[in-house]
């Protein structure tokens, strides 16, 4: 095969969720533009359809839009149902949904807590578990790509403990998911962000001495373009990255290097 022949999706079918806003549309978009027709999932519906229809558009590929909370498993078994009811597979998830709050570790509340940690830990499992099911009944050789981020590798200044806790669980389940799943010919990887604009991020990057900090951590000393995540979220997706699984694929500018 010729090797940019090896990053075609052509005829494979993705779920993407948070697909509302920020990364989770460069995610669908990437997939779309390589070949693949999606079900794009997100909580806000009004924005999800509106993306779903741009990225259908500017593709030429089919991006059928789905309401999820990914906290809930029983509907994200029903999404990969529709999934197979439309397209007969699965083939890709990017677990892309995900929340954050950034204060003193001490202030947190147990609501606090526990709702970064169901929706960036507990639906992150929901969705891989669901998606696994699918594949390994289909005898699909899937592709899972969890959404983790160099906070799940490392510690910071900026106070974010429910986030750092939840990204750290999602670096090692994606392991052990990998090794556990290699037997059906699923591969799961992660993609580890650094920093990149996004709905989530607005309030960290608005304070201007917190900005400066993160631009003079980075080698690059800039944020991410969201557009910088594509090429890596096409590559686990294909069959470029056949012999990958376990990785953890940091997208950071450098931050992870010092």
């Amino acid at each position: 095969m010729n090797v940019l022949d090896s990053f075609r999706l052509d005829g494979k079918i993705g779920i993407v969720t948070g697909v509302s806003s920020g990364l989770g549309v460069s995610f669908a978009t990437a997939l779309a533009e390589a070949g693949a027709d999606l079900i794009v999932c997100a909580r806000r519906e009004d924005k999800l359809k509106a993306n779903a229809e741009g990225i259908a558009k500017s593709t030429g590929r089919q991006v059928v839009p789905v309401a999820l909370d990914v906290t809930k498993e029983s509907m994200v078994a029903r999404t990969v149902k529709a999934a197979e009811e439309k397209f007969g597979k699965v083939d890709i998830l990017i677990n892309n949904a995900g929340i954050g709050s950034a204060k003193p570790a001490v202030s947190f509340t147990e609501k606090e807590w526990l709702s970064v940690l169901n929706v960036d830990l507990n639906g992150t499992f929901y969705c891989a578990k669901e998606a696994a099911k699918s594949m390994i009944r289909n005898k699909v050789r899937g592709r899972i790509i969890n959404i983790a981020s160099i906070y799940g590798l490392f510690g910071d200044i900026i106070p974010a403990v429910p986030y750092y806790a939840a990204k750290g669980a999602v670096v090692n389940m994606t392991r052990a998911l990998a090794v556990e799943w290699v037997q059906y010919g699923i591969r799961v990887n992660a993609i580890a962000p650094g920093f990149f604009p996004s709905e989530m991020t607005k309030g960290v990057l608005e304070d201007k001495s917190t900005l400066g900090y993160i631009q003079g951590r980075t080698p690059m000393g800039r944020l991410g373009d969201p557009d910088e995540l594509k090429g890596a979220a096409v590559y686990l997706a294909s069959d470029a990255s056949s012999y990958v699984t376990g990785l953890v694929l940091k997208v950071d500018g450098g931050w992870s290097a010092r």
